[in-house]
């Protein structure tokens, strides 16, 4: 056991122990979880104790605070992964990150207990790799998992191109679900490492390319080939800057997906996620309804963010910032069908 946690520890106040509880109670009982082993414990920003997180990543236990005067609460840290620690059995160790650290190891994340971290998870049968201390995030988003369970079951024989790819769970999903193509771009190599690992922990028929490239030239280049998808993913970051162009979700989203329409093959999918915090979801689906004039692009479905990650009915205290009905929160999932003029299919 780390020395952090040999030394004695304050108890968790009453209120905040009570929550917990009732927060892990509800996600133990939770038959939807029973297909995976990552999955969020306990989401501060709607269950009661802002901007602290709790994340299982097998038998890792990741505690994110993405509060400024985080040293302030260093022994509530340390208690709440005892206090986790105990009611997990399978529990090893506990990465604690801070957000807002200036040093980037502490953003990264430092072991507060045991002595190494995951480096792989299962989830509906399918292996995904992890590197938690890969960056502030933990490498594997929990409110994707509908979406990557919709991708294994959509994407029998596709070619499909992963847009901002990071570490590629969502290609990997639809590698198993029977994808005969998947290419796996991102601008930086260290997240496609990433997407490499999870290839190899598992036994797909289909072929998984990495393009390490900047988005703009990277579709330039495929419509300069007359390359065509039946899938293209479009999981963007909130905002990005590159020499090539800006990525900014809340003033250009519109404007990705018109980027990457043309790859989009007749009666092909097009996958676009929107996680900006302060997007109203009606202005989103406002978008979508422009998007959709021309009949070209057709508005399918929504897929919702599990429950683990929103928090549930008898847990939830507080809401979004910005309203992100008709979505059920402010990570937005859009499934679209595109359609060609010309009729052309991958």
């Amino acid at each position: 056991m780390s020395k952090l946690l040999d030394s004695e520890v304050k108890d968790i106040p009453a209120d905040l122990r009570r929550t917990l509880e009732l927060c892990l109670e509800l996600r133990l009982k939770d038959p939807a979880l029973k297909t995976t082993n990552a999955m969020r414990l306990f989401n501060g920003f709607y269950e009661g104790f802002p901007r602290l997180t709790v994340d299982l990543y097998s038998q890792t236990l990741v505690i994110s605070d993405r509060d400024r005067e985080v040293a302030s609460r260093r022994e509530l840290h340390l208690a709440i992964a005892q206090f986790f620690a105990a009611a997990l059995p399978g529990v090893n160790s506990v990465l604690f990150k801070q957000h807002h650290a200036q040093d980037a190891k502490l953003r990264q994340g430092e072991l507060i207990l045991g002595e190494q971290v995951t480096t792989s998870i299962e989830e509906n049968g399918v292996n995904y790799a992890l590197d938690l201390k890969l960056n502030q995030d933990a490498s594997f988003y929990p409110d994707t998992r509908n979406l990557r369970l919709w991708l294994s079951q959509q994407m029998n024989n596709a070619r499909v191109l992963n847009c901002f790819a990071y570490t590629g769970a969502l290609g990997i999903a639809a590698l198993a679900g029977g994808a005969g193509e998947v290419i796996q771009t991102d601008l930086n190599p260290h997240f496609l490492a990433v997407a490499k690992r999870s290839q190899a922990l598992n036994h797909f028929s289909g072929a998984m390319k990495t393009l390490s490239q900047d988005f703009y030239p990277m579709v330039g280049s495929f419509k300069s080939q007359s390359k065509l998808f039946d899938c293209v993913i479009l999981d963007a970051p909130l905002f990005s800057k590159t020499r090539r162009g800006r990525v900014d979700l809340l003033q250009n989203w519109h404007g990705l997906v018109n980027k990457v329409r043309p790859l989009i093959s007749h009666e092909g999918w097009l996958v676009a996620i929107n996680n900006a915090l302060f997007l109203p979801g009606s202005e989103l689906m406002e978008s979508v309804r422009k998007l959709t004039a021309d009949g070209y692009l057709e508005f399918v479905e929504m897929v919702p963010v599990p429950q683990d990650v929103t928090g549930y009915a008898e847990s939830i205290v507080a809401q979004a910032p910005a309203d992100p009905a008709p979505f059920n929160h402010p990570t937005k999932i859009i499934i679209m069908r595109a359609y060609r003029k010309d009729g052309r299919r991958a």
